[in-house]
């Protein structure tokens, strides 16, 4: 769902003394048109239902013909608005652009699920935070649509103890007894590391994730050979993160991870090119 008052304020932002050629060629015209969204290039549509639903409020009729997760081809056509030319020709940029964005997040999500379950069907793809302010809930909607696991929503989730916090507290060991005293049942923690000795390290703590960041698919292999000798590999989720992405993520997922998370999903998707066309 769009908050209508984020849904203003981002017109505002594209319009903050109104649309100054619509408003100068049809000053006085206060006819009623019909547009279509049409997609410009493969892809996977996603969350056309709440850009549909936030311009109902703002007063515009939109009728979805193509559904979130449904694969759109070039000209195929996605929906149809009806209301104001100048309410139409304000939102068109903001809608699109927010659409073909959501879009592209759902289709190089799927993209990434296929090529991982080519070889390990068992492994989730999941995204990360990196996602820009304001946008979180609609992104993570896109990733579950292109098959993806969403991961933490936010910092309140769960508890994932990265390099900074180990660096302040002084080991990994450390960082997560100090989490498991104080963490509540219900939330998992998670711990970032750099190799199999602190993934092990970790373990033997008790957490519960173990996340192995900017390492090579050979030291994800070294880890999980060297939990399942030390008798944690069932007791333990092993994730791997850090800068896969479509070209390596094959060679990540042979290597016997749970979950592989990618930044790549929300700060390089693959566009899905759209147009807004008066009929």
């Amino acid at each position: 769902m769009i908050n209508l008052e984020d849904f203003y304020r981002w017109i505002k932002e594209d319009s903050p003394f109104g649309d100054y050629t619509t408003e100068i060629l049809f000053k006085n015209d206060s006819r009623d048109i019909s547009a279509l969204i049409i997609s410009k290039s493969e892809g996977l549509i996603a969350c056309i239902e709440d850009i549909c639903e936030v311009l109902e409020k703002f007063g515009i009729k939109c009728e979805v013909y193509i559904h979130s997760g449904k694969t759109i081809s070039k000209g195929s056509v996605i929906a149809r608005l009806r209301g104001s030319l100048h309410k139409i020709l304000l939102v068109e940029r903001t809608i699109l652009n927010l659409l073909m964005y959501l879009s592209g997040v759902a289709t190089t999500t799927r993209r990434l699920v296929e090529l991982v379950r080519s070889v390990n069907p068992n492994v989730r793809v999941a995204a990360t935070r990196k996602i820009l302010p304001g946008l979180r809930y609609l992104v993570k909607k896109a990733v579950k649509i292109g098959g993806g696991d969403t991961h933490r929503f936010s910092l309140s989730d769960a508890v994932l103890i990265k390099d900074n916090h180990i660096k302040l507290i002084g080991s990994v060991r450390k960082a997560v007894e100090i989490a498991k005293r104080g963490v509540s049942f219900i939330h998992k923690v998670e711990v970032e590391v750099s190799n199999a000795h602190d993934a092990l390290e970790a373990a033997k703590a008790g957490a519960d994730i173990i996340m192995l960041d900017n390492v090579t698919p050979e030291e994800v292999e070294k880890t999980v050979k060297l939990l399942e000798v030390e008798g944690f590999r069932d007791k333990v989720i092993i994730e791997v993160s850090g800068g896969i992405n479509p070209d390596n993520i094959v060679e990540y997922a042979k290597a016997g991870p749970d979950i592989i998370s990618t930044s790549y999903i929300t700060m390089r998707p693959e566009i899905v090119d759209m147009s807004l066309e008066v009929e």
